[in-house]
């Protein structure tokens, strides 16, 4: 079965989202592997700790978008 459009929009918007996190995620790696190569470790462990809140984030999007391709997520 097709999507209806505001189905639609949502698994849009749900996959922009996810691509979003995951395009930070990998930004931020790359700063915290050069404050890693600065000396900074403390700053580059907390950014690495929040790559894997996005990553997750990132993870629950794309399952949503996910369910609404399959209609466990509906919309009228």
């Amino acid at each position: 079965m097709l999507l209806n459009k505001p189905e639609h929009e949502l698994r849009s918007d749900f996959q922009n989202l996810a691509s979003d996190l995951r395009w930070s995620a990998v930004e931020l790696k790359a700063i915290a592997e050069r404050l890693r190569q600065t000396g900074n470790e403390v700053d580059a462990q907390s950014l690495l700790k929040t790559c894997q809140v996005l990553e997750t984030a990132e993870e629950r999007l794309a399952l949503y978008a996910s369910e609404v391709k399959s209609h466990r997520i509906h919309l009228e």
